[in-house]
């Protein structure tokens, strides 16, 4: 098997092995942890093996020989209109814990699935069905025509607006239902999002520079490009699998039936702006229940938690929190550590326990989370408020 083990090929080639690899670890990671975004991540690793795969085996002499150029052609390696909404439904996965794929769904790969029976019926036309190859005659892949080239761009655009809307749905649903919403938000995952952008930008790029998408020698800095930022996001989603504690289902209708201490609600609100005419009787049962049983401090705390003690709905007690207190969950919970955490100081105990020993006792969970909060809340540092108010 002749291979030229020239500078570009050997690059690519250690893309294309270790894509295969990780890929396979992502496909096995996904059945032993039952998680299915390792799954679809595992298949964006797969698919961004394939779509260098054809540059790869170009700079290493395949498509200039016999057998390989006639598979090579015929072989729909550049998946452009399946690696978006693969790539789309990794995130889908990830930030909604209850997502599940569903019969509609399908209608997103349509398009990929019309191109490869295109492909197929080339492939039927020239080797079977006709005395002579009548679609391949120029010596030309599919793959590179600008057609397809365009269309592949465009899924990327619509799909990365998709991923940011999905992200931007994540982060307001995460602070409006849990108190530890800042160590969930994922900071790699909105590196993926850069990645993904990076992805659409450098497609562009090359689309202006050149747009000859079949010109071997001209496209090589494109795909090593591309090469880094697949690995990139295919590393990190393996080293980082974290799973979701947000559901986006919870608010579309979540209710826990009330307990016979609990008042009864109107309806579920349509939306979190619609306005309340007992708002402020609200605001004050839900402030009692949160002071009165610290619940606070737990630092696993949720507004599902809340719901159930008030013998409602989650999105009607976000509500009361955006509509009453102008915040969202994480930050009114955290609003309530904080004045907790200088009651302590008042007391005198932060001459016993340590700043993180405090806050960990009024509920917070991450000496960055502490930190941040605190000062958003009173504009200082721990350590400057003390020296402030106790060590003049």
């Amino acid at each position: 098997m002749y291979f030229s083990f020239s500078d570009k090929s050997s690059l690519l080639l250690i893309f294309f092995f270790h894509g295969l690899v990780f890929s396979a670890l992502l496909f096995k990671k996904g059945l032993a942890t039952e998680n299915p975004s390792d799954h679809w991540l595992g298949a964006f690793c797969l698919l961004s093996v394939f779509y260098i795969a054809p540059f790869m085996l170009g700079y290493a002499g395949w498509y200039g020989r016999l057998p390989y150029r006639e598979i090579l052609f015929y072989f729909p390696f550049q998946q452009l209109l399946l690696l978006p909404p693969v790539l789309y439904f990794y995130f889908q996965r990830l930030f909604d814990k209850s997502f599940v794929f569903q019969a509609k769904d399908f209608l997103h790969f349509l398009p990929a699935l019309a191109y490869n029976l295109y492909a197929l019926g080339i492939w039927l036309a020239d080797q079977w069905l006709l005395e002579e190859v009548y679609f391949y005659a120029n010596g030309q892949d599919k793959d590179f025509d600008a057609w397809y080239q365009i269309s592949g761009f465009l899924s990327m655009v619509f799909y990365l607006v998709l991923s940011l809307m999905l992200y931007r749905k994540y982060t307001f649903l995460t602070f409006n239902s849990l108190s530890f919403a800042e160590d969930m938000t994922f900071v790699w995952a909105k590196r993926f999002l850069w990645a993904f952008m990076a992805l659409v930008a450098i497609r562009l790029l090359f689309f202006v520079l050149n747009p000859e998408w079949d010109a071997f020698g001209r496209k090589f800095w494109y795909y090593l490009s591309f090469s880094f930022l697949f690995y990139y996001i295919t590393i990190s989603g393996y080293l980082n699998s974290v799973r979701s504690k947000t559901s986006f289902s919870d608010w579309k209708g979540n209710k826990v039936e009330p307990s016979p201490a609990s008042p009864k609600l109107e309806a579920e609100p349509k939306s979190e702006n619609e306005p309340w005419p007992d708002l402020e009787i609200w605001k004050d049962k839900v402030e009692d229940l949160v002071l009165a049983q610290r619940m606070y401090e737990n630092p696993a705390l949720t507004i599902a938690d809340l719901a159930e003690k008030l013998g409602t709905h989650s999105k009607r007690v976000s509500q009361v929190i955006n509509q009453g207190f102008g915040m969202n969950f994480n930050d009114f919970v955290n609003h309530y550590r904080v004045k907790a955490l200088i009651g302590k100081f008042e007391q005198g105990e932060y001459t016993l326990v340590t700043f993180l020993g405090l806050a960990l006792a009024c509920g917070f969970n991450s000496k960055s989370t502490f930190n941040r909060a605190f000062k958003r809340e009173t504009g200082v540092s721990p350590k400057e408020f003390i020296q402030k108010r106790f060590q003049k």
